[in-house]
């Protein structure tokens, strides 16, 4: 299976109800195997960091076994939005 940034975008989107995700492939050459993304996922809310990097991975299994580096933020909706206004 290759992983593309869009297959883990709509991953991402479907399985943890995000409603805004970015997938940036970090990859030198862009090779799919190093991935950066931001998960904003109202799932989040009320959950420590660690607890929503677990929900990422767990989303992520399967394509994780084929990555070679992933790196994470993870935001609720609230978050989010005050991070744009600064």
């Amino acid at each position: 299976m290759a992983v593309t940034a869009d297959h883990i975008r709509n991953k991402l989107t479907t399985e943890l109800a995000a409603v805004h995700v970015d997938v940036e492939d970090t990859s030198p050459n862009r090779c799919a195997a190093s991935f950066k993304v931001l998960v904003v996922s109202p799932q989040f809310e009320g959950k420590p960091l660690l607890q929503r990097h677990r929900m990422v991975n767990s989303c992520l299994a399967e394509e994780l076994k084929e990555i070679h580096a992933f790196e994470q933020k993870t935001l609720t909706p609230e978050q989010w939005e005050k991070q744009k206004s600064q």
